[in-house]
């Protein structure tokens, strides 16, 4: 492993060539239910896809998921991924979704990968996000829910 324990950062626009390129390649969005209703989550729907949501903190205490590997595992299994499937995982700026890469890794999957820029990136010169970095800045396909 390279990085903290998971394979590599991973910029978003190159995670969105893999997907596109990778059948079996899987994007795990990690964020909390909150931000998936108020930010947005990414639309995979052009490339045949849906990303899993999975929080790796709760909302409001953002307290950690101790379940959070049991249950990705359960969500794998049911959509055919293996221990070699690539995983790449995405949150706000790539923090909590480095420690969900890291922890699916020692879960025993080899391929885990972290969006290095998260949905919404760093901030900015005013302190918003979603305009320097990240999969939004990107021009990547994202919906409001």
């Amino acid at each position: 492993m390279s990085v903290g324990g998971y394979q590599a950062d991973v910029p978003a626009s190159e995670v969105w060539r893999r997907l596109s390129e990778d059948h079996d390649a899987l994007l795990i969005d990690v964020r909390s239910q909150a931000e998936w209703m108020f930010v947005g989550v990414p639309d995979l729907s052009s490339i045949g896809k849906e990303a899993l949501l999975l929080e790796w903190q709760r909302y409001p205490g953002m307290l950690r998921n101790a379940e959070f590997v049991a249950q990705l595992r359960g969500a794998l299994g049911g959509r055919g991924a293996g221990e070699d499937t690539a995983l790449y995982f995405l949150c706000r700026s790539g923090g909590r979704s480095a420690a969900a890469a890291a922890a699916m890794t020692a879960a025993g999957y080899r391929n885990c990968f972290n969006v290095a820029d998260g949905f919404e990136g760093r901030l900015d010169g005013t302190r918003h996000r979603g305009a320097v970095e990240g999969w939004k800045a990107s021009g990547l396909p994202w919906v409001q829910s």
